[in-house]
């Protein structure tokens, strides 16, 4: 399980483990719920020091596969700290004069609700606010270009972005494949 994990870490969140991107979310069946929470502590623990955090935002009742976010907390607390993004996420119904762990929190609880997905989690994985308010007015539609995210903004500056992230993520892939630790592979904060 633990390499299962390691892989899943490299494939879907190399970007953030390099420092390119503030968060990463994945999707994660565990075998055992209790084994998957020691897997979770034993990373915070690698990553603490190198500036990285897991948290599970959403566990699923039926089949028990959780939903975790890695991100950099300092580079999270500086985009909740924009007088733009508050704003914004205040319209969605976020108090944000509190902790990154409280507004994380919240996010947590508006998934679990099972009503509407939180396109607002956009501001949390770093996509540009532009795009995040864009696809949430035009209901995912009349995108300029799409990749990682839907971009209702410079299409060439998503495609850059893109690209970067591409990037880290294959060369992250083939660092791992020929032995080369996941701890060795990550940019500390």
């Amino acid at each position: 399980m633990e390499r299962c994990f390691e892989e899943m870490l490299v494939d879907l969140c190399a970007p953030t483990l390099c420092g390119v991107k503030p968060g990463s979310l994945f999707r994660y069946c565990p075998d055992n719920g209790a084994t998957a929470r020691a897997v979770l502590e034993r990373w915070n623990h690698i990553f603490a020091p190198l500036g990285l955090s897991l948290r599970i935002l959403k566990e699923c009742p039926k089949t028990g596969s959780l939903l975790i976010f890695v991100f950099r907390g300092k580079w999270l607390g500086r985009i909740l700290r924009d007088e733009k993004v508050k704003r914004f996420l205040k319209g969605e119904g976020y108090n944000t004069e509190t902790s990154v762990g409280c507004v994380l929190e919240q996010l947590s609880e508006r998934l679990c609700l099972e009503l509407d997905f939180p396109h607002e989690i956009g501001v949390f994985l770093g996509y540009p606010l532009t795009d995040v308010e864009g696809f949430i007015r035009n209901h995912g539609e009349n995108y300029t270009c799409c990749g990682y995210w839907k971009a209702y903004g410079d299409p060439g500056q998503a495609k850059r972005r893109f690209k970067l992230y591409r990037t880290c993520t294959d060369v992250c892939r083939e660092k791992y494949r020929q032995g080369i630790p996941l701890v060795c592979l990550i940019r500390a904060a």
